[in-house]
């Protein structure tokens, strides 16, 4: 059966996803949803049969049905490739009686490599299935790891711009000389004045700017987005998920059929909520655990049922997870309001008119599945230094989140647990070494050395490249000039 997409505020419906991609966000301000989950088209038996690709495959076609077979596999073949480390394209390590699925073998060693390596391809194929003759302005708000991942999968696209906003002081050391050094005609690097929160809604202002998108659409412009509110960023997501089960199976942590838990540091909410749309079609999966670092508003909605960003910006050693707005949690608003898109319209004007909104008993009810937790900076560190000293395995701060969480909540529970490491620690060296050792020198590089003689893995590529790289981007605007910086960039 066709999946056809529609807007979690009802503005338009019945859109093939090739479209749904290509304009990124609904004009109403909604994300674009599926109409109906498929289920897993291959048995749990064969999942353990499948190299990644394949199941990438199996997986997105059922959510992709506009795309033919030729299409979708050129698009997979050329995404997961030698650009990553690894031959498996993701690894799974035990340490410490849990399962790490490592996400970060990637060109930009994040978890966005597994999504933003192949969205350009299926970017540039919607556009030909759509006959788009203008050119593709992506832009996007990033909290330290799309931003580079989105970069490096579109520079040099033909047909494509990228635009990419982040948080001036609000990203790790290496995290901004990645994207700053970042090569490419059509890549444009800006620093805001202010936090994620600040460059998101800018993003998101600018979307919904009518009177802008018919200005670049008449000098031949028009935009889409990298940031996970693009379907064509979380469908991807979901895949690795239902790889790992294949990966336990073939490790025989589990039996076919058998359920896992699945831990997942958390921020914008797309990481989990793929996860959850795992669940749905048919992975065997007990619960689901978000983990939130200091900026707990997930934690705290997960618990009472009330979302409320009106609270101190924190910010974190874990800074992809420095985030007060989760914008993918409208998806799952959508879905527990029964798909009823004026409710969740409603809920997300309280949102904005207010900070906040409270759900309903019925669809906290319909949470169930998820549960929640958060760890401080301490525990952070703490954790780190824990699985180093334990297993001699390290964890970057986002991956230590979610393994301090998962421990509170699983205990001593046979239950099999995978839990996302979302980056490697070598992007985050400072934190790691402080962690470690209670202290550490200002000198990135040198850390970086260190650890990889500690750790005794190689220094990866991501970060060698940038040591001597020269800095091409340096603009920064206050959050209230983002929408002319766009027409800046575009030499308008």
């Amino acid at each position: 059966m066709p999946v056809f997409y529609q807007s979690t505020r009802g503005g338009q419906k019945q859109i093939p996803s090739a479209q749904a991609i290509l304009q990124g966000l609904s004009p109403d301000g909604g994300l674009y949803v599926p109409d109906h989950i498929p289920a897993l088209p291959v048995s749990l038996e064969e999942l353990a049969t499948l190299s990644y690709q394949e199941t990438a495959f199996q997986v997105m076609k059922e959510f992709l049905t506009d795309f033919t077979e030729d299409e979708l596999r050129y698009c997979i073949t050329h995404a997961y490739d030698s650009k990553f480390d690894t031959e498996e394209i993701v690894r799974m390590k035990q340490a410490d009686g849990k399962w790490y699925l490592e996400l970060f073998h990637g060109k930009t060693i994040a978890f966005k490599d597994m999504a933003l390596s192949i969205l350009p391809y299926l970017m540039t194929t919607a556009a030909k299935k759509c006959h788009v003759t203008n050119e593709i302005v992506i832009l996007t708000a990033t909290s330290g790891d799309t931003g580079k991942a989105a970069l490096a999968g579109f520079a040099d696209v033909p047909g494509t711009k990228i635009i990419v906003f982040y948080p001036k002081d609000g990203v790790s050391y290496v995290q901004e000389k990645q994207m700053v050094t970042q090569q490419g005609d059509n890549t444009c690097v800006i620093g805001i004045r202010g936090n994620f929160d600040d460059a998101q809604n800018g993003v998101k202002r600018i979307f919904s700017d009518v009177d802008m998108k018919q200005d670049l659409a008449e000098k031949g412009y028009q935009f889409s987005s990298a940031n996970s509110i693009n379907i064509g960023r979380l469908v991807p997501q979901i895949v690795y998920y239902v790889h790992s089960y294949g990966l336990l199976l073939k490790e025989g942590a589990l039996r076919a059929g058998e359920k896992m838990d699945i831990t997942v540091p958390t921020g914008n909410f797309g990481n989990i909520l793929a996860a959850w749309y795992a669940r749905r079609m048919g992975l065997p999966t007990r619960r689901l655990i978000c983990a939130s670092n200091e900026n707990r508003v997930l934690t705290d909605f997960f618990t009472d049922g009330v979302y409320d960003k009106n609270r101190p910006f924190i910010l974190t050693s874990s800074p992809s997870m420095d985030i007060l707005i989760s914008s993918n949690l409208e998806r799952l608003i959508y879905e527990i309001a029964g798909e009823d898109p004026a409710e969740c319209a409603a809920l997300m004007k309280q949102l904005g008119e207010t900070g906040r909104y409270e759900i309903t008993l019925a669809m906290r009810e319909r949470l169930q599945g998820f549960t929640a937790g958060c760890a401080s900076e301490e525990q952070t560190a703490g954790q780190i230094k824990k699985i180093w000293e334990k297993c001699a395995y390290v964890l970057d701060p986002h991956t230590a989140v979610a393994s301090f969480v998962c421990e509170q909540i699983e205990g001593d529970d046979p239950t099999p647990v995978v839990i996302a490491s979302t980056a490697s620690p070598f992007k985050f060296t400072g934190s790691v070494m402080r962690a470690i050792e209670g202290e550490a020198p200002d000198d990135e590089f040198a850390l970086v050395d260190k650890l990889s003689r500690m750790s005794d893995v190689r220094v990866p590529a991501a970060v060698d490249e940038i040591r001597t790289a020269p800095v091409l981007h340096k603009t920064v605007v206050d959050k209230d000039g983002m929408k002319q910086a766009v027409y800046d960039a575009l030499h308008i």
